[in-house]
């Protein structure tokens, strides 16, 4: 489990296939020394498995339904990815409860200096919007954010200079793709009313 609060920008440094899986290698300092051979870390919010780790690197192997399902799939040598190191019992919980299993594939529409943020509106596929309220929360490439606007199609979230700095987020322009995970919360409350949802299978 996380929190959404990056830690560190890492970098790519090394893309692979080896028998239906996609190696990456991340350059980092301080989430690569917190983590072991088998941890979990968050990569652009997409929890994965360390499988080796080297002086100042780490790597995870994404599997084919990781890479369909969010952005993991394009990454190439070169580009940096919000990193994040799980929760350890007593760290504060200073964002949200995030999991780390990404919900779906979002666009960035537009990006906006408002007063002292950044307005960046998300576009998500339909059957993700409806989880999506204003003052509600949502993770962005593994980043917790505070619905600023809740849409129809997405929803609006305003990114301080700090989260510009210290995250992917200062590189966002409209047609980016994002990683998107709702509030789990949300997800149980339709689910232990009887709403319908989606149902899925993991092949």
């Amino acid at each position: 489990m996380f929190t959404g609060i990056v830690e560190e920008v890492g970098r790519v440094t090394d893309v692979a296939a080896r028998e239906g899986l996609v190696r990456l290698r991340v350059a980092s300092d301080s989430v690569r020394a917190r983590l072991g051979l088998g941890a979990s870390v968050a990569v652009d919010g997409c929890c994965q498995t360390v499988t080796a780790l080297d002086d100042g690197s780490f790597t995870v192997e994404v599997m084919p339904v990781t890479r369909e399902r969010t952005t993991l799939g394009t990454l190439a040598p070169g580009t940096p990815v919000n990193l994040e190191a799980p929760l350890r019992a007593g760290d504060p919980l200073g964002g949200h409860i995030v999991l780390g299993h990404v919900d779906g594939v979002g666009e960035v529409v537009s990006v906006r200096a408002h007063e002292a943020d950044h307005r960046v509106r998300v576009r998500v596929p339909a059957d993700l919007a409806r989880y999506c309220a204003a003052r509600g929360s949502v993770a962005v490439d593994g980043v917790s954010l505070t619905v600023a606007e809740a849409h129809d199609d997405g929803f609006t979230v305003a990114l301080i200079p700090t989260t510009l700095a210290q995250t992917v987020a200062g590189s966002y322009a409209a047609g980016r793709k994002v990683n998107v995970e709702v509030d789990v919360v949300a997800r149980y409350l339709e689910r232990l009313r009887g709403v319908p949802g989606r149902t899925e299978k993991w092949q």
